[in-house]
């Protein structure tokens, strides 16, 4: 039996898989700002995971945006990024279903990088002296930074394409759609409800 490659729209699946995670690890811990210092075993998968595949979908859209500027690390990325993406900084990622409003990016606009990245790599690499550091809120931005790169990515990538897409068509060609986490109403042609 032969097995066929698909291009498929991998990144999105993943993305929905992570949010399927996350949203099952909202019935152990409400989503609110008094939890949001809350740090377990699911929070550290999540925050690995999604800041992973952070650095995954981030490298492809620099290659897409810049082909000749180096990528190598977060620092490459946010040259690319913001210099071709000026609003990602200011984007926002909404949980309208816990009242939650994420900025995941902001710090970039001061031109340092988010403090879930930095915690991303302490858990990373020295988890006995930074575990505490795999939150709630670090896990949540990790999956809205993500959120908002892969959107980004398929905006550009998406085929038949000759100019990037609006963010609405962009929005529409991602399905299913989440369930969790939002874009900005103004991606969606209809209002979404989470």
């Amino acid at each position: 039996m032969a097995i066929i490659a698909t291009s498929g729209k991998v990144h999105w699946n993943y993305f929905l898989a992570l949010e399927h995670d996350l949203e099952l690890a909202s019935r152990y811990v409400e989503f609110c700002n008094d939890n949001m210092q809350t740090y377990s075993v699911e929070f550290a998968h999540l925050l690995l995971a999604a800041s992973s595949e952070v650095d995954v979908v981030a490298k492809l859209l620099c290659q897409q945006l810049d082909p000749p500027a180096p990528r190598n690390n977060i620092d490459q990325y946010r040259q690319v990024l913001t210099s071709n993406i000026p609003d990602l900084p200011a984007m926002q990622v909404f949980v309208p279903r816990y009242g939650l409003q994420l900025t995941p990016w902001s710090n970039w606009a001061s031109a340092t990088n988010p403090d879930w990245w930095r915690s991303h790599n302490n858990v990373k690499h020295e988890r006995n002296a930074f575990f505490q550091e795999a939150t709630l809120k670090n896990a949540l931005n990790a999956m809205a930074a993500l959120l908002t790169l892969v959107f980004h990515y398929y905006r550009f990538t998406l085929p038949g394409a000759a100019t990037p897409l609006l963010p609405k068509d962009t929005t529409r060609e991602l399905q299913p759609t989440s369930s969790l986490m939002l874009l900005p109403d103004d991606h969606y042609y209809s209002v979404r409800i989470c």
